[in-house]
């Protein structure tokens, strides 16, 4: 990946990134693997003169793909073992640039991520939801106007109706596609740029999840990417200039939308189709077996019971199912008042709020080092508190 720097940093330079979107402009970012960080553009950075990058060692800060605050700045993060080719690079860089852009602007249109993790798989709601996505990747790729109004139509009609049944629902999925929609259409663009796949087949690979009910209907949040996107493709076919106002409003992306329709069709009783009840069982049976599998992998098992508080999360990867949430990247805790990073996937078991933690469970490779008070964990370190073993497994109580 190297080898990609230099083309990299002359691809990103805002005369390129307002082609995607106007005023476009690139805060920092860095470029990762498990061993070094190569961080760009940063107003703080000290770069040799051969390298327009400045390289240091990697450490705990850089997880993910995402947006950190690095040094007090606005910085866009990738891991590069993610990344297969340069294409797929470049454009996942640009939709975490956008991430940046937004926060430049002062974006607040932000979800409640509980809402999305702890979102209700109910019938009527799933049976409408999936028929209103079907129609939207159809509005985007059909050519005929007349067809393509009547598919835009039917997908508002569809969502009215699940914003009056299911409001806490809509408002969720509305307020993650105004955030992720727009990241995935520059994300869009700049990967249409780069590949030599024509643009169509291009459309269908971003615009797959909207058809897959089982995929979107497990991945609610993920999900909403999609539906964001296509719904930002129709907002340039028929009103060119939406972008110009965007900034610094309440309205969500569907809020813009559903100024288009002409109210000509109208739903009525909704039937529940067999398929979506398969659907849902799909989904709840994905979950089950998702910690089935973890809780019965060989290894140490370590509970660590007491106060435990979350201080940070990635909400795109984490799995619920009843009162337990399976944290499948990381989970950063605070424990007896330290802090602790768990590079690994761990369930927390939580009360009334997913901040509130009353036990993790952990499965680890090595056996911890056990210390009169406390146990000496590898990869996250030492944890005070009382413990008893039985076998392979270790109950570690903290206060």
């Amino acid at each position: 990946m190297n080898n990609y720097f230099n083309r990299i940093s002359q691809d990103l330079i805002n005369s390129n990134l307002n082609h995607y979107w106007s005023g476009f402009q690139s805060v920092a970012y860095a470029l990762y693997d498990k061993n070094y960080v190569y961080l760009f553009n940063h107003p703080r950075m000290k770069r040799s003169e051969q390298n327009h990058y400045q390289i240091f060692n990697w450490d705990e800060r850089f997880i993910g793909c995402t947006l950190i605050l690095y040094n007090d700045y606005p910085t866009a993060i990738v891991n590069m073992d993610l990344c297969e080719n340069y294409e797929s690079l470049y454009s996942l860089l640009v939709h975490e640039l956008f991430h940046g852009f937004q926060y430049v602007k002062g974006e607040t249109r932000f979800a409640d991520e509980i809402l999305g993790i702890t979102y209700p798989l109910s019938k009527e709601n799933v049976e409408l939801r999936n028929q209103e996505r079907i129609n939207l990747f159809s509005a985007v790729l059909e050519n005929n106007i007349i067809k393509k109004k009547l598919y835009l139509n039917t997908f508002i009609a569809l969502r009215e109706k699940r914003a009056n049944k299911f409001p806490n629902n809509l408002l969720y999925e509305s307020l993650i596609e105004t955030i992720e929609g727009p990241a995935w259409y520059v994300e869009l663009k700049a990967f249409a740029e780069k590949t030599p796949i024509a643009y169509e087949s291009v459309l269908k690979k971003y615009g797959q999840n909207l058809k897959d009910k089982y995929e979107s209907t497990s991945n609610i949040r993920k999900s909403c990417y999609s539906s964001g996107l296509f719904m930002c493709l129709l907002l340039d076919e028929f009103s060119p200039g939406w972008k110009e106002s965007f900034w610094g409003e309440e309205e969500t992306l569907y809020d813009i939308i559903k100024q288009l329709s002409d109210n000509l069709v109208k739903i009525n009783q909704v039937e529940i189709s067999s398929e979506t009840e398969e659907v849902i069982n799909f989904a709840i049976e994905c979950r089950k077996t998702t910690f089935e599998s973890f809780e019965q992998q060989k290894g140490i098992h370590l509970f660590i019971e007491g106060k435990i508080d979350a201080k940070s999360f990635d909400p795109m990867n984490i799995v619920s199912f009843e009162y337990k949430f399976l944290h499948k990247n990381f989970l950063k805790v605070r424990i007896n008042n330290e802090e602790y990073l768990v590079q690994q996937p761990v369930i927390a078991y939580c009360k009334d709020r997913l901040q509130n933690i009353i036990k993790l469970h952990l499965i680890l490779k090595n056996n911890p080092i056990e210390n009169a008070d406390s146990l000496t964990i590898d990869g996250i370190g030492v944890i005070k508190g009382m413990y008893q073993k039985h076998e392979n497994v270790l109950y570690l109580y903290v206060n």
